[in-house]
């Protein structure tokens, strides 16, 4: 049974420095195992403490949100060490966190994190999209990372409890939702590179509007032939913070240029769009109708829940052949000169899809197509069907196996 406490009167900056600290009480710093735990370690959610915030935020209006600039009351805590894994969890208002200045996730990048949403549907019932696998994707990044692995079935739990005490910060309209955002840092304070044998996993919540709030925009593309996003062996498939701090500089420098993304390249090898895969639909060399989005396999290329979806409904329609394999930028450009390609888009759980009607490669522009049908379309058919597909199931107006509602608990 789960223990729940109102703090009355709550002072958001001293939470972690007066009453709940960030490392718990008697932790130390500790001689790294020789075999650092591997397998998944359970939580325990029946031990779950739970510390309402005394007086809940006023919430913005939904016109004037930004992404990830406001977030809900409340958060998801819970530490691990090696010694005695995981600590007991808690919910607990939303706060700064006390942590050492030497703590490893602050100076060698020993952190991951995941993007999620919830969505509110018509008859007011919150639903996740899919969340096992961005579970399954977490687990993944932390194992890269030597953090702690958890038990995904409770880690799903855990998200929902919190959905559940926060639900009032669901949005009830369309294209408006709560983005759920897990991530775990190594904190124990030295500096030795080493693996991690103290950590915090945290889970936050931002409510958010919809991509494009008044219809799509299609974006134009800098192809970057010098710089790259991430190299096989690497850690490009991974959600890890190392793979995202880089590319700000090289996307100011493209906005600079007036271009909306990097489309990313490894030798001459298209990734992906920003923070986007990459999908693109044509009429390939033997002349049939193919959805392509370039393949897993090297390492580069993060995969993206959207990604899966996109391919596995393209496969149940069975309308095109639908490929994961390589596309160089210059077979890319010869369809387009050739009148090949019927439409592109980026693809990610911020936008869902996003089309692409540009690329700029080597001092030279390329149109893209959104709609060969219709010159005045913002959006190729394809696009706008994934797009309608998908937006059906998270808000619960297509009944789906990847709608997962959320139980209301009892405390």
């Amino acid at each position: 049974m789960s223990s729940i406490r109102v703090f009355e009167g709550f002072c958001q900056k001293n939470l972690f420095a007066k009453n709940i600290p960030f490392l718990p009480n008697g932790l130390s710093v500790r001689k790294f195992s020789a075999q650092p735990p591997h397998s998944a370690q359970k939580m325990d959610l029946s031990r779950l403490e739970v510390l309402l915030r005394g007086e809940r935020q006023k919430q913005p209006e939904l016109k004037s949100l930004q992404f990830g600039k406001v977030f809900s009351d409340h958060m998801f805590q819970i530490q691990w060490n090696s010694k005695d894994g995981w600590f007991k969890p808690r919910i607990l208002p939303y706060s700064q966190i006390s942590i050492y200045p030497s703590a490893a996730a602050l100076h060698y990048g020993l952190e991951c994190f995941e993007g999620m949403k919830a969505y509110k549907d018509a008859s007011g019932e919150v639903r996740l999209f899919r969340p096992d696998k961005n579970i399954e994707r977490f687990q993944t990044s932390s194992t890269r990372l030597t953090l702690p692995t958890f038990d995904n079935n409770e880690l799903l739990e855990a998200i929902k409890r919190l959905v559940d005490i926060d639900r009032d910060w669901v949005p009830a309209q369309r294209g408006y939702s709560l983005y759920i955002r897990p991530f775990a840092i190594c904190t124990q304070p030295e500096l030795g590179v080493s693996p991690v044998h103290e950590s915090s996993l945290i889970i936050l919540c931002s409510p958010v509007g919809p991509y494009y709030p008044e219809g799509f925009k299609p974006v134009s593309l800098y192809a970057d032939s010098l710089n790259v996003r991430a190299a096989p062996g690497g850690v490009g498939s991974f959600k890890v913070g190392a793979n995202y701090g880089p590319t700000v500089f090289l996307q100011k420098q493209a906005a600079g240029l007036g271009f909306s993304q990097v489309l990313w390249l490894y030798n001459d090898l298209i990734t992906e769009v920003g923070t986007m895969n990459f999908f693109m639909f044509w009429v390939n060399e033997k002349g049939e109708k193919e959805l392509m989005t370039p393949p897993l396999t090297e390492g580069t290329i993060l995969p993206r829940v959207t990604r899966l979806s996109i391919l596995e409904l393209a496969r149940q329609w069975n309308q095109f052949k639908v490929s994961e394999r390589n596309l160089k930028i210059q077979d890319l450009i010869k369809a387009i000169h050739e009148k090949r390609v019927i439409e592109c888009f980026g693809a990610g759980t911020a936008a869902i899809v996003c089309p692409i009607k540009g690329i700029h490669f080597e001092g030279k522009d390329y149109s893209i197509p959104l709609d060969p049908q219709n010159s005045s379309a913002t959006v190729g058919p394809l696009t706008q069907k994934f797009a309608d597909t998908i937006m059906a199931i998270q808000y619960g107006e297509m009944e789906h196996t990847w709608s997962v509602k959320v139980d209301r608990f009892q405390y």
